[in-house]
């Protein structure tokens, strides 16, 4: 029995929907960050960027559990003395959820060109329309034995 590597020419992509309504924002975004990697998929190659597209519906119903909400902050900085800048998720959820759910799937990729390309696949809408209906996205569902289930 030999391994079968995949090539970048050969890397079929389907698309698949990810609610997030209800669901923890890590959660969500770990499952999306799986399947923009491509590992789920049999074929898996780690040099090769196999993974799919993924639309996130809902973000702005993804919940933060615990004192996240006002504990949790955004940080970036400017690079000048005094640059820092804090954002509470309380504001980000309320005001860019979409935003909050991208940084949580950014940050649960790896750090290197292969995510990068990835991530141009992510799309995310605040509400349950997208405007992806010519590609026939199928919902992606984990249940409780950790295998997927289309629908």
């Amino acid at each position: 029995m030999s391994t079968t590597l995949a090539k970048k020419g050969t890397v079929q992509r389907a698309w698949y929907i990810l609610d997030a309504a209800g669901r923890p924002l890590g959660r969500t975004a770990a499952q999306a960050a799986v399947l923009l990697r491509g590992k789920h998929k049999p074929d898996y190659t780690p040099n090769v960027d196999c993974g799919d597209f993924v639309i996130i519906i809902n973000a702005s119903r993804a919940v933060l559990t615990g004192n996240k909400l006002t504990q949790k902050y955004y940080r970036r900085h400017s690079g000048w003395i005094g640059g820092l800048k804090e954002i509470q998720y309380k504001s980000i959820m309320e005001t860019r959820p979409d935003f909050a759910m991208q940084l949580a799937v950014r940050g649960m990729m790896a750090k290197n060109t292969l995510s990068a390309e990835a991530l141009k696949r992510l799309r995310i809408f605040n509400g349950a329309e997208h405007k992806h209906a010519a590609q026939k996205p199928v919902e992606w569902r984990q249940n409780q034995g950790g295998q997927h289930v289309h629908e």
